[in-house]
């Protein structure tokens, strides 16, 4: 297996999950973005986009479903909620929710308040996708409300993409504005030692924010 990562990246998510589960891969550091900075990426993921992952014959580049990928094929009992479980649609609906209600308004907040030339950064697009943010995240509240995990009552993939948007929250300004059982979640999925060698594992590449 071979991961494509760029620091601090949506590709933090697949990392962190390869690292829980102990699996055996290739990691693969870029610097941002690789589509320019990586001669020959285009040709292994023609979108452009972090991370690629490869397993034998599938690549797959969407970071939430490469850590579904991953816990049904190496460690389903482990990390996932099993198809009979009443919380499996539930735990579902965390790992869509992830990038497409959580990370779509932060990455419209960085392009807008930092990637973005000078002349055409928009703060008030910037702040309207913050407030979108900090409305969504109240889910992650309640369902925390009488749990440590999101769902089955244990550490899932569930946790690793949904920690990763609110940890992008945090290294973009935002963690003192997460109500406090999020934050005080947040502090636990970043406490492992998984997460934790991610970070080593990234360190040398250049800071994005």
């Amino acid at each position: 297996m071979q991961l494509y990562h760029c620091r601090d990246a949506r590709s933090i998510r697949p990392l962190w999950a390869l690292e829980e589960m102990q699996l055996d891969y290739e990691l693969i550091n870029m610097d941002f973005p690789p589509r320019y900075k990586q001669s020959d990426y285009l040709s292994i993921n023609p979108l452009g986009t972090v991370p690629t992952f490869i397993d034998g014959q599938i690549t797959l580049t969407e970071s939430t479903a490469i850590c579904h990928y991953l816990a049904d094929k190496y460690q389903a009992s482990d990390f996932t909620i099993a198809v009979g479980d009443p919380e499996y649609g539930e735990y579902l609906n965390w790992l869509y929710r992830s990038d497409a209600t959580f990370t779509f308004p932060l990455a419209i907040v960085l392009r807008y308040s930092r990637f973005e030339s000078l002349e055409r950064r928009q703060e008030q697009v910037s702040d309207d996708y913050k407030k979108w943010f900090l409305s969504r995240i109240k889910s992650v509240e309640l369902a925390l409300k009488n749990a440590d995990y999101l769902c089955g009552n244990k550490f899932t993939i569930a946790d690793i993409c949904v920690g990763y948007a609110l940890y992008l929250a945090s290294l973009i300004g935002l963690e003192e504005d997460l109500p406090e059982l999020t934050r005080h979640y947040l502090n636990r999925l970043t406490d492992r030692a998984a997460f934790k060698t991610v970070l080593q594992k990234q360190q040398t590449l250049a800071e994005l924010f």
